[in-house]
């Protein structure tokens, strides 16, 4: 062999840089064949949600539709993040609906005018949260120390919180709120400037995680990779901050209840990623024996993780009160439940435990959400939303079930 042609082949015998941009993609397509595929679906769907709309009415891809779509998306999402952790160990959350209804009953009862117990915002708030907190805690502890099957016990909260509210507003019919600050939290638009300094807020954020983490692995020892993969996520998240925050100056301004979304989703995704308790979650999902098997205390896990979700569907309540400016008879009925479980779902959560991440709920949020706001612009009867939203929840769950299956047998 020749010496030009011993340098090839040596030169085809060194393995790629593991954390090239190419090996990347290459690492990212062997995941997808074998049954991994994220969020490329829902990103794909929301792409041609947004075309499909845009061609058939005018006022869809406007900013003016895009300041009303955020207040509109925020209780559904919120509710979705509590959701997601649930999901993660395996359960289910059937009593959010009302439970956040209940919860807006408690901040509209805590802060009405006259009522001899009339109280500032914040106490109202705190007291509707607490609400929450304590019914999720006592619905998980049926779960992790008696061992009753959560759909159970969440259906049983269900028809519980439900008759509450109607006992408690059975007489008034509704409770107006009067509070400022409470209806800001869905009706408050952020000046121009404010907007953009949070985009740059962001866009330092992002950039600072990333020195954070050049600087801890050239501590350590270990390469520091390929520039164009930690390059990669800062551009596009502060693209879309920069973006969103550009769309929305064109008409009222960044809705509070958007960064409201952002700070929760950016917050428990940090406790879910970040954390001890966010890691034995996800054990507890992928396996409870094996969990318990390894020290970790799955009945407080789980308990925690109801207290959650009852935490964010009382957050959901707020929001809903303040957007409405009222709580009536029908606070957390219709589809808020099923809304918020299939953002979750269609997000990318699985329903069989271990396996998702709370962006799923802003994710399966904006398609659910976004589909029911381009069909009200269109005109479409509900029965079309209800039909489409059930579509594609079917879709997600079969999609869902058929990666796990190809997962396994990839040995993945």
């Amino acid at each position: 062999m020749t010496s030009s042609g011993e340098a090839a082949a040596a030169e085809l015998r060194q393995p790629e840089t593991p954390d090239s941009f190419a090996a990347v993609m290459r690492q990212r397509y062997d995941a997808l064949k074998a049954g991994d595929v994220g969020s490329l679906p829902v990103l794909v769907f929301m792409v041609a949600i947004v075309v499909f709309f845009t061609l058939k009415v005018s006022v869809f891809f406007t900013a003016v539709n895009f300041d009303n779509l955020l207040p509109q998306m925020a209780q559904v999402t919120v509710m979705a993040i509590g959701v997601v952790f649930v999901l993660l160990i395996g359960e289910i959350d059937l009593s959010i609906g009302y439970l956040s209804g209940l919860s807006s009953v408690v901040l509209a009862e805590l802060q009405l005018p006259g009522s001899g117990h009339d109280y500032p915002w914040w106490v109202a708030i705190l007291g509707a949260l607490a609400v929450g907190a304590v019914i999720g805690a006592v619905q998980g502890s049926f779960v992790a120390f008696l061992g009753v099957p959560s759909f159970v016990v969440t259906l049983a909260g269900l028809l519980a919180w439900q008759g509450v509210i109607i006992q408690e507003l059975g007489t008034q019919g509704v409770i107006t709120v009067y509070d400022r600050q409470i209806n800001d939290i869905s009706n408050y638009f952020f000046p121009d400037w404010f907007g953009w300094a949070l985009a740059g807020a962001v866009t330092a954020g992002f950039v600072g995680i990333t020195v954070g983490r050049i600087v801890a692995r050239r501590r350590a020892g270990l390469r520091v990779g390929n520039p164009m993969v930690l390059v990669f996520p800062v551009l596009l998240w502060s693209g879309a901050a920069w973006l969103a925050v550009a769309v929305a100056n064109h008409d009222r301004g960044v809705p509070f209840a958007g960064v409201l979304m952002v700070a929760l989703l950016l917050f428990w995704t940090y406790i879910a990623q970040r954390t001890t308790f966010g890691r034995h979650v996800y054990a507890v999902g992928g396996n409870a024996e094996a969990a318990r098997r390894a020290g970790i205390n799955v009945p407080f896990i789980r308990v925690t993780v109801f207290m959650i979700s009852g935490v964010m569907a009382a957050v959901g309540g707020i929001v809903a009160a303040s957007f409405l400016e009222s709580v009536d008879l029908t606070a957390g009925s219709g589809t808020i439940l099923l809304d918020a479980i299939a953002a979750a779902v269609i997000g990318g959560t699985s329903l069989f435990g271990g396996r998702g991440f709370v962006k799923a709920a802003l994710l399966g949020a904006l398609i659910t959400q976004t589909i029911q706001n381009g069909i009200d612009l269109v005109g479409y009867s509900d029965a079309v939303k209800d039909i489409v939203t059930a579509s594609i929840l079917l879709a997600a769950v079969t999609l869902d079930t058929v990666s796990r299956r190809r997962l396994a047998r990839s040995g993945r």
